[in-house]
């Protein structure tokens, strides 16, 4: 008689695969904290973060016009978005300085993330409206994202997993310290 592999309940039947368990990004997948509306009343995360404490908010740098924050669901470590104040949802429809400063703030995340991770490349931009991957398509947001040969290797891929190497206050406080004066 063949003995079959104990199954333990909610998990499955025993395999060759080690799990990586992040129940954390079911907020994500479940759109919380996403805005309900168009305004900026909606509850919109963008215009909520910047009344909090840069540690709170994991505010990076703030400009006049436009800020630096980490993005809480990153695609690799240092992940970091530039947003302005206002909410406004379409480039087109930022103001010169708007324009002028979130160019300033990318090239200076760029020059922090070298300088405190020692990025070897970057996938910079922006995803305009829904259907464009927008997770939060009414306020603008500019992702910059540090690369490494070599980085997530497999796992995003074959995984479905993303493997982060620092906790964000970690990495939000490594950045600000390194951001250009």
């Amino acid at each position: 008689m063949t003995s079959e592999p104990e199954q333990q309940w909610g998990v499955g039947i025993q395999d060759a695969f080690q799990r990586l368990w992040t129940p954390h990004r079911m907020a994500y997948i479940q759109g919380e904290n996403k805005p309900t509306g168009p305004g900026a009343d909606d509850g919109c995360p963008f215009c909520s973060i910047p009344a909090k404490s840069d540690e709170d908010g994991l505010v990076v740098r703030r400009g006049e016009q436009v800020y630096a924050v980490l993005n809480l669901y990153p695609y690799n470590g240092g992940h970091l978005m530039v947003v302005p104040y206002r909410h406004v949802a379409d480039y087109t429809d930022l103001t010169e300085p708007e324009t002028i400063e979130l160019a300033a703030l990318t090239k200076q995340a760029m020059t922090a993330l070298r300088t405190a991770s020692g990025a070897h490349g970057f996938n910079i931009g922006m995803n305009q409206g829904t259907v464009a991957g927008a997770g939060i398509a009414a306020h603008l947001h500019q992702h910059i994202v540090p690369r490494w040969g070599g980085d997530t290797n497999f796992m995003p891929v074959v995984g479905h997993t993303r493997v982060l190497p620092q906790l964000l206050a970690d990495t939000r406080k490594m950045l600000a310290e390194a951001w250009p004066a």
